[in-house]
C-alpha cells in the first residue's frame, strides 16, 4: 500500500515566521512507501505537442516525448530507509520498526548533486538513489536539507549515463503554459504526465509548519512518490520541484503544487556555501482584511492584515506588535480583535498576509523591516529587526507563520 505524507490542515490564521497556507482541503505531502510491481505500467508517453511560451525563445516547443527523452535520464528513484520506535502496552518493550519510503529527484549537475524534496529523505537512516530501472541503485549523501522550502541536496559518486537537467526561471512562467511533470508515482519509476500551469504565486505549507512562497500549481498528475521530480516548461527546462497534492482522497485531483526553481536555486547556493539555510523570521500569526470582514468587525480600515498572535521573544514582539485580545465572528467563523492591523510594508499598501510573508521571505535575518501598523486607531510605523528562522513552528496549533 502507498504512504501519504502528513496531512496538513489549515485555519484562518497564516503564521509570519514564513507564510501562508492555501485554503485547500487534504493538502498532502506526495511521499510513499515503496510497491511491487510487474508490470511495465512506468513509462506513460504522449506526443502532444507543446507550444513554447512566448517569452521565451522563438520556435516550436517540444513535445513530451522530446522533454521525456532529454529528461528521463537525469531523473532519480530514491528510496529512504528510517527506523522509528513502537510503543508496546505499559511501554515496557519499544521495539524497532524498519521503514522504506520513496520518491524522486533529480540530477542538477555533473558533480552528483541530486535536488529533491526535504519530505522525502527526512529522519532517514540511510539513502538509496537509482537512475534508471536496469540501472545498480548506490548510497547518496544527504548534504543539506530546509525544511522551510521542503528541499533536500543529495550527492552520489556515480553519475554514468544520467543527464543533468538545467533549472530554469520559473519567474518567466506564465498561466496556461504547459508543462511536464516526470517522477516515480506509486513506486512506478520515471512515469510522465503533462499539463499547464494553472495558477501561480500560490503558498503551500512546509513540513515544518512555515509557508513557500510563489508556489507554481499545476494539473499534470502527479501522485504519492512524485515528491522531489521536475516539472518542465516545453523548453525543458525544470521550472519546479513537485511536492504537495490538494485532494480528497489521497490521489491526483489536478491541482498540485510544485516550489519554483529560483527558490530552488537559493536553496541549493546556500547548502552548497554554508552547508544550512538561513530565512527570516517575524514571529507573528495574522489573517486577511476583506471588506466584508471590515464591516462586520467595525474595523477603520477596508483591507491589511489583522495581527492574532504575537510569538513571545520574537521579532516583533521585541518590536511592540501587539496580538489579538479576543475573537470576534463573522459568518460563523471566529476572527481575531483588539490587536494591530499591519497596513503596509516598507511603504507599500498590503492586501492580505501573503503579502507580509513574501516581503519576510525576501529579506535575510538582520534585515529591517517598516510595518505602518494602526494600534487603537492611531497608526505610526514600527522598525523591526528580522531573526533567524527557527527549525519549526513550537505551537503545533499555530498556523503557518513568516
Amino acid at each position: 500500500m502507498a504512504r501519504i505524507g502528513r496531512f496538513l490542515s489549515t485555519s484562518f490564521g497564516s503564521a509570519v515566521l514564513g507564510g501562508l497556507v492555501v485554503a485547500l482541503a487534504g493538502l498532502l505531502l506526495i511521499e510513499t512507501g515503496a510497491i511491487d510491481t510487474s508490470d511495465d505500467s512506468g513509462g506513460s508517453l504522449a506526443a502532444a505537442p507543446l507550444t513554447r511560451p512566448a517569452s521565451q525563445t522563438e520556435g516550436k516547443g517540444l513535445t513530451v516525448n522530446e522533454i521525456y527523452d532529454r529528461a528521463s535520464k537525469g531523473v532519480a528513484f530514491i528510496r529512504s530507509q528510517m527506523t522509528q520506535t513502537t510503543q508496546t502496552p505499559f511501554n515496557l518493550f519499544p521495539q524497532q520498526q524498519q521503514s522504506t519510503a520513496t520518491g524522486s529527484g533529480f540530477l542538477i549537475d555533473g558533480d552528483g548533486h541530486i535536488l529533491t524534496n526535504a519530505h522525502v529523505v527526512q529522519g532517514a537512516q540511510r539513502v538509496d538513489v537509482q537512475f534508471s530501472e536496469d540501472g545498480e541503485s548506490q548510497r547518496a549523501e544527504v548534504v543539506g536539507a530546509d525544511p522551510s522550502s521542503d528541499l533536500a541536496l543529495l550527492h552520489v559518486d556515480d553519475t554514468q549515463g544520467a543527464t543533468p537537467l538545467p533549472l530554469g526561471d520559473s519567474s518567466k512562467a506564465e498561466v496556461g503554459d504547459p508543462v511536464v511533470a516526470i517522477g516515480n508515482p506509486f513506486g512506478l519509476d520515471r512515469t510522465v504526465t503533462s499539463g499547464i500551469v494553472s495558477a501561480l504565486q500560490r503558498q503551500i505549507q512546509a513540513p515544518n509548519g512555515f509557508s513557500i512562497s510563489d508556489v507554481i500549481q499545476t494539473d499534470a498528475a502527479i501522485n504519492p512518490g512524485n515528491s522531489g521530480g521536475p516539472l518542465l516548461d516545453s523548453s525543458g527546462a525544470v521550472i519546479g520541484i513537485n511536492s504537495q497534492i490538494a485532494s480528497q482522497g489521497g490521489g491526483s485531483e489536478g491541482v498540485g503544487f510544485a516550489v519554483p526553481s529560483t527558490t530552488a536555486s537559493d536553496v541549493v547556493s546556500q547548502i552548497l556555501e554554508n552547508g544550512s539555510v538561513q530565512r527570516a523570521y517575524l514571529g507573528i500569526t495574522g489573517g486577511d482584511i476583506t471588506p466584508e470582514i471590515a464591516q462586520a468587525l467595525n474595523l477603520p480600515v477596508q483591507q491589511g492584515v489583522l495581527v492574532e498572535r504575537v510569538f513571545s521573544g520574537g521579532p516583533a514582539d521585541s518590536a511592540g506588535i501587539r496580538g489579538a485580545t479576543g475573537q470576534g465572528t463573522v459568518a460563523g467563523e471566529s476572527f481575531p480583535v483588539g490587536g494591530d492591523i499591519i497596513t503596509k510594508v516598507d511603504g507599500k499598501d498590503v492586501t492580505g498576509m501573503d503579502e507580509v510573508i513574501s516581503a519576510v521571505n525576501d529579506h535575510d535575518p538582520g534585515d529591517e523591516l517598516t510595518l505602518t501598523v494602526l494600534s487603537d486607531g492611531n497608526e505610526h510605523d514600527v522598525t523591526v529587526k528580522l531573526g533567524d528562522r527557527p527549525g519549526r513552528i513550537q505551537d503545533s496549533q499555530a498556523p503557518s507563520t513568516p
